[in-house]
C-alpha cells in the first residue's frame, strides 16, 4: 500500500495515477475517511488524558463522588469514541488498499494490453502448412482429458495424461535447476495463505472482485501464485542491508477463480483454474530493485530461448498494470491457436518491480549498519507457468510429420524425444 502521509501531500498526483491505471480507487473518499480517523484519534487521546488527570486528582479531591461521576462519563465517551475510531480505521484501511502503486516514469500510458509497448521480438516462427493448435494435438495423441476434468471439478479443470503429464513436470524441474544454478534459493511454498498476505500482494480474497478461492470460516485462501506466500516469507521482519538482495525461486500450485475472464480468449489450457508455476522472488534495498528487475527479465528470456520458442518482450502500459506493480514486463510466446488459428502472441511470463508497496503492508523493513531503516522493495518474476508453457511447447515444437520434437535440453528430464 502507499504511505498515507504521501497520499495526503500528493493527492492530485495519486488521483491522476489511479485514473491512468483504470483503478476504481476512491481517493476523495479515502482522504475524507483519513480526516475522520485522525479527528477521532485526537479526540480519543484527549479523553484518555482527561481520564488520567481525574484518576490522579482522585486521592486529594474534596468531592470524590463528583470525580467518580466524571470518570464514569469519560469512560463512556471514550468507549463510544474508540468504537467509532475502529470503524473509521477499518474504512480507511479498506479504501487505502485499493489505491494502486506509483508508476515508473518510463511506463507507457495506455488503457489495456493492446497499448503495451513491444520492446523486442526474439526467434523466428517456423512456418507450417497446417499447424494444429494444442487442443487438436492433445486430442490426437490422448494427452489430456477436459471432459472428465469438467465432470470431476467443473469447467476449466482438466486431467493431464501420459507424455504431456511427464513433460509438465520435466519443464518445472528444468526451471528449478535453471534458477538454482544462478544461486537462487529454492523454496516449495504452502498452497494456503492468510488474508492479510493476499491483500498486501494486491489480491482481493472476498467480494465480487475476488481472484482466489477463499475458505469460508477460515482466514485462509488458496494462493493464486507463489508470489503470495513468498511475500509473506519475511513479513514483520527487519532484514540486514548487507544481506540484500535475497533471491528465491519458488514452486507452488496456483488456483485462480478467473472471475470475469471468460469473455477473453481462453481456448484449451490458456485460461484455467489450476496450474503449476516456478517463480522468482526477491527482497532488495531500494537502490537495488531496478537492477534486480532487469536481471529477472534476463533470466526469463534465457529460459525461453533455451526452449527454442519464439517470444516478444512487452513493457506493460499503465492500464494493464496490476495494483501492486510499479513497472512490469511480460514475455509473450508465439501460439498457433491464437487468432482463430492464424497465430498470435500469448502471455507466458511477467516480472514486476513493486518497490515498497507490498512490504509496507506486511512491515518488511531493512536496516543498514549505520541504523538507517526503511521498507524493503519486493520483486517477482515467472520462470515458467504450466499449462501455458505446454501450449507454446506443443504448438511450436510440432514437426511437418505431426510429431512433437522435444528440445535436447529437456530430454534428460522427460526421457523421450518425441510425442506422437
Amino acid at each position: 500500500m502507499l504511505d498515507m502521509k504521501y497520499i495526503r501531500e500528493h493527492a492530485e498526483q495519486v488521483k491522476e495515477n489511479s485514473r491512468l491505471r483504470n483503478s476504481a480507487a476512491d481517493v476523495e473518499a479515502l482522504l475524507k475517511a483519513d480526516a475522520e480517523y485522525l479527528e477521532l484519534l485526537q479526540r480519543a487521546e484527549e479523553l484518555r488524558a482527561e481520564r488520567n488527570r481525574v484518576a490522579e486528582d482522585m486521592p486529594k479531591a474534596a468531592d470524590k463522588q463528583a470525580l467518580v461521576e466524571k470518570g464514569k462519563e469519560l469512560k463512556l465517551r471514550l468507549g463510544e469514541t474508540e468504537e467509532r475510531l475502529e470503524q473509521a480505521k477499518a474504512l480507511r484501511g479498506d479504501l487505502l488498499v485499493r489505491v494502486p502503486n506509483l508508476t515508473h516514469p518510463e511506463t507507457p500510458v495506455g488503457q489495456s494490453d493492446d497499448d503495451n509497448k513491444v520492446v523486442k521480438t526474439v526467434g523466428e516462427v517456423v512456418k507450417l502448412d497446417r499447424p494444429l493448435d494444442h487442443v487438436q494435438i492433445v486430442e490426437k495423441y490422448g494427452l489430456a482429458d477436459f471432459e472428465r476434468g469438467t465432470r470431476v471439478s467443473g469447467a476449466k479443470f482438466y486431467f493431464l495424461k501420459n507424455k504431456l503429464a511427464l513433460l509438465d513436470w520435466a519443464i518445472l524441474r528444468y526451471a528449478i535447476d535453471f534458477m538454482t544454478r544462478e544461486g537462487y534459493e529454492f523454496v516449495a511454498t504452502p498452497d494456503l495463505a492468510k488474508e492479510e498476505v493476499l491483500v498486501a500482494k494486491g489480491f482481493m480474497p472476498r467480494g465480487p472482485e475476488k481472484q482466489v478461492y477463499y475458505l469460508e470460516g477460515e482466514n485462509l485462501a488458496l494462493v493464486g501464485t507463489s508470489e503470495i506466500p513468498m511475500l509473506g516469507f519475511h513479513m514483520g521482519e527487519t532484514l540486514k542491508a548487507q544481506d540484500l538482495p535475497k533471491k528465491y525461486v519458488a514452486f507452488s500450485h496456483c488456483f485462480r477463480t478467473e472471475a470475469g475472464a471468460y469473455g477473453r480468449e481462453s481456448y484449451g489450457f490458456y485460461r484455467v483454474h489450476q496450474f503449476n508455476k516456478v517463480e522468482m522472488f526477491a527482497f532488495t534495498a531500494p537502490e537495488q530493485s531496478e537492477a534486480v528487475h532487469a536481471e529477472f527479465l534476463a533470466h526469463e528470456e534465457r529460459f525461453w530461448q533455451s526452449l527454442g520458442i519464439p517470444y516478444r518482450v512487452v513493457d506493460c502500459c499503465t492500464g494493464d498494470l496490476g495494483g501492486s506493480d510499479y513497472r512490469r514486463f511480460d514475455i509473450e510466446a508465439w501460439m498457433w491457436g491464437k487468432g482463430n488459428g492464424t497465430g498470435g502472441w500469448g502471455e507466458v511470463t511477467s516480472t514486476s518491480n513493486c518497490i515498497d508497496y507490498q512490504a509496507r503492508g506486511l512491515d518488511i523493513k531493512y536496516e543498514t549498519g549505520e541504523g538507517e531503516r526503511g521498507f524493503a522493495h519486493t520483486l517477482n518474476g515467472t520462470v515458467v507457468a504450466t499449462p501455458r508453457a505446454l501450449i507454446a511447447a506443443l504448438e511450436n515444437w510440432q514437426q511437418p510429420d505431426g510429431r512433437i520434437r522435444i528440445p535436447d535440453i529437456l530430454i534428460p528430464y522427460c526421457g523421450f524425444e518425441y510425442i506422437g
